[in-house]
């Protein structure tokens, strides 16, 4: 059996308001908790001699239907994180990148991410990808209208693929915290043949070595990719 090759490895970080709750904490707390996991998990895959590439679903299109006390918190911690974590950044070799339509951000926020993705466009230790007000099938749709918009009249899957916001490569695993077992309009294209794990642990608590054991275990699934 081939041993799997990890190149790309995207995360639904979910569970922020359940850990909060079985705390009784608040919800904001929970956020602030995760944004710390995102730290740890990232610097790890940093670290890892095959991860290239580290995508994170941090805002879909779908979360501003949450509270508008909470949305404008999220938005908040967003820009408090890309400040602290540019010390992160650079320390570490990462480079930073955002999917997803940010012009509805504040102008404040959107030159945050602009700025982080500018400073460190030069790395080359691991690509991290917050997915920021995000969604599958949005992402698909622009890449459609792109190429027809370019002049295409007949439109392959390489055409899609590298019209896509997402780096033109696929994802060799997905994991799912917190129990959930669904995909959540992340990532449509890119995950056709990709490793799904899910596990009940909440985004707060995982950790490196959780990760490290999946990692372990996708070295052992033979991925045929429709062949035999």
């Amino acid at each position: 059996m081939q041993t799997s090759t990890l190149k790309h490895l995207a995360i639904i970080m979910d569970g922020n308001g359940r850990w909060a709750k079985e705390r009784g904490l608040s919800r904001t707390k929970g956020h602030e908790a995760g944004a710390e996991t995102i730290r740890g998990i990232t610097t790890y895959c940093a670290s890892h001699h095959n991860i290239e590439t580290l995508t994170l679903y941090a805002f879909s299109t779908e979360n501003w239907k949450r509270p508008k006390l909470e949305v404008e918190f999220l938005m908040k911690l967003l820009d408090r994180y890309l400040k602290s974590e540019l010390e992160t950044y650079i320390k570490h070799n990462i480079r930073f990148q955002a999917i997803g339509d940010i012009s509805v951000f504040s102008k404040s926020l959107q030159k945050r991410i602009i700025d982080t993705e500018d400073i460190t466009k030069d790395h080359k230790n691991l690509t991290q990808i917050l997915a920021l007000n995000y969604g599958g099938r949005a992402e698909i749709t622009y890449a459609v209208n792109r190429l027809i918009k370019d002049g295409k009249n007949e439109i392959s899957e390489d055409d899609i693929s590298r019209a896509l916001q997402t780096p033109y490569e696929d994802i060799d695993i997905l994991i799912r915290t917190s129990g959930e077992e669904r995909i959540s309009n992340f990532l449509l294209w890119q995950l056709s043949y990709s490793e799904f794990y899910f596990t009940p642990t909440l985004w707060p608590d995982f950790n490196s070595k959780e990760l490290d054991e999946i990692l372990n275990n996708f070295k052992q699934r033979n991925r045929r990719f429709g062949g035999l």
